[in-house]
């Protein structure tokens, strides 16, 4: 395992990192925890999950998982804050502070665990000033309750904002960024991974493989009943165009060419990218973790960059998932101007 660096901060996460969003719900605890096992054995040592998987869920699992034999001193461990806790509860949601401090001392609960190695911000919100979300993490930081901080589907400007006002007042910084990223959505070329290693950010990519658009289980003529991807909705018949199929069926060829699965070598070409640190992957069982794994014995070439950008052109989306130069996310209508 080729550990990389976690941005300017010397430690040093695998290069995959195994996230854990259907713990509890499609992925059964006791299956949950031999994913955990199987992930640490093959090196993996970072793990990533928030408050709103399960609300509440996930984080428990995955607790319990980190929670025998010493696992939890080896691993980079990261949660987030954002999404709804709470019914009826117009407070029980977002980034201030707040919601921040209680939810970081619920998610150590849940998590078993005195420290947290990595907390996100879930997703930007414009209504609350950054400073106000920064002086919380700040305060958790100085306590000894998270060691880093970090940002998830930020725009470039916005990153910058939060970098800019750590400076001015002192606080600590987004060491950071979690974005929507694989090969049908490229926009993050355009600025955000420019900016991210010119200021020593790591890049995490979230659904690395387009909600499993990028493994081959969709196709024209098949839209499986219990895949995360059906259509009817504005979010997910972006991904079901003619375009991404015959994109599909371009990329299977190279892989078929390379004797690696489409998701191997998608991953594999995200891995390749400049700046780039770790993707988070999810497996719902252990043949899909071992598949996935499998990427790291995939070998990009120089030849393949070419052909690949040549099917999904690079600064490009054929699959939006910014909606806004803001945020990106299923639901755009929960975002205030």
């Amino acid at each position: 395992m080729n550990y990389r660096s976690l941005g300017r901060t010397g430690v040093m996460v695998s290069p995959l990192c195994f996230g854990t969003m259907i713990f509890g719900s499609k992925t059964p605890e006791s299956e949950a925890i031999n994913l955990v096992d199987s992930a640490l054995d093959a090196g993996i040592n970072y793990f990533d999950t928030a408050n709103v998987y399960g609300r509440g869920t996930s984080e428990e699992i995955l607790g319990k998982a980190l929670a025998r034999d010493g696992k939890r001193e080896k691993v980079i461990l990261a949660t987030k804050v954002w999404g709804r806790m709470r019914e009826n509860d117009p407070n029980a949601r977002g980034i201030h502070r707040r919601q921040i401090i209680e939810q970081c001392n619920a998610s150590l609960k849940r998590l078993n665990t005195d420290w947290i190695d990595l907390y996100y911000i879930h997703r930007p919100m414009a209504d609350i000033p950054i400073d106000e979300t920064l002086r919380a993490l700040d305060d958790l930081v100085q306590q000894g309750k998270i060691h880093y901080i970090a940002c998830s589907t930020y725009s470039s400007w916005g990153v910058m904002e939060a970098l800019w006002t750590s400076e001015r007042f002192k606080l600590n910084r987004f060491i950071a960024e979690q974005p929507p990223y694989h090969l049908f959505e490229r926009a993050i070329e355009r600025e955000l991974l420019p900016m991210a290693m010119s200021y020593d950010l790591a890049i995490m990519p979230w659904s690395p493989l387009a909600g499993g658009l990028l493994t081959g289980k969709y196709t024209r003529d098949d839209i499986p009943a219990d895949g995360r991807l059906q259509a009817g909705n504005d979010w997910d018949d972006k991904h079901f165009k003619p375009e991404v199929f015959d994109a599909l069926d371009a990329l299977q060829e190279i892989a078929t060419e390379k004797g690696c699965t489409l998701a191997q070598l998608s991953l594999a070409w995200l891995l390749a990218q400049p700046g780039v640190t770790a993707p988070v992957i999810g497996a719902r069982n252990q043949a899909q973790f071992d598949e996935l794994i499998g990427t790291l014995d995939v070998e990009i070439t120089e030849d393949d960059r070419q052909r690949i950008d040549a099917i999904f052109p690079p600064y490009n989306s054929i699959v939006p998932y910014y909606y806004t130069d803001g945020s990106a996310d299923f639901r755009p209508h929960q975002y205030r101007p």
